[in-house]
């Protein structure tokens, strides 16, 4: 195997190993550079705030703590923030006044109908009363051979018909005869 140049029983180097000692040595120098940071790391605060440790238990890393991050939200951001709070407040109250306007309008409206439902419902009733009364009144002067001429009343000679409806015209006409010339009735005693 060794002509083919794979020995593997040399010795591995560790490749992150080898990045860690390489960063370590190039920040060593930044403890002395950046006092405030550096004191206040190993107070365990930046700026009055504690500063989370470490997760890792690498003997590399043992003594650092990572700086919270403070982010502001910029000036412009805060504004908009603001003013798009009071645009949707005031959309939110117009959209409740024009749902209450709404609901007053169909409250009305529906006011409205059951009134007219109602003086309908009662002109109905007194047409059909009246024409009650005038068909009892008719049913009490039931005389001979007047037969033809009331059911000639409760007909419609009306000339004009709906396509949709069948032909009445022969019925018609045989009414109109009937109501001029009446059947004399044959008495059998």
């Amino acid at each position: 195997m060794n002509a083919f140049g794979d020995n593997f029983e040399q010795s591995e180097v560790d490749p992150a190993a080898e990045f860690l000692a390489r960063e370590q040595d190039a920040l060593a120098g930044l403890e002395d550079e950046i006092p405030s940071v550096a004191a206040s790391a190993t107070n365990g605060s930046v700026n009055g705030d504690p500063v989370p440790k470490a997760e890792d238990d690498n003997d590399d890393f043992a003594g650092f703590t990572v700086p919270k991050q403070v982010t502001e939200e910029p000036e412009k951001i805060r504004k908009w923030r603001e003013e798009q709070k009071t645009r949707l407040e005031e959309k939110d109250c117009e959209e409740e006044r024009k749902k209450d306007e709404l609901r007053e309008q169909a409250r009305k409206e529906l006011e409205d109908w059951y009134k007219h439902h109602e003086e309908a419902i009662s002109k109905t009733k007194a047409a059909n009363r009246n024409a009650e009364k005038q068909f009892v009144a008719e049913t009490d002067e039931i005389e001979p051979g007047t037969e033809w001429e009331r059911i000639a009343k409760l007909c419609d000679f009306n000339p004009k018909t709906n396509k949709s409806s069948k032909d009445i015209s022969r019925m018609r006409s045989i009414i109109l005869q009937l109501k001029q010339n009446p059947l004399q009735a044959n008495k059998k005693v």
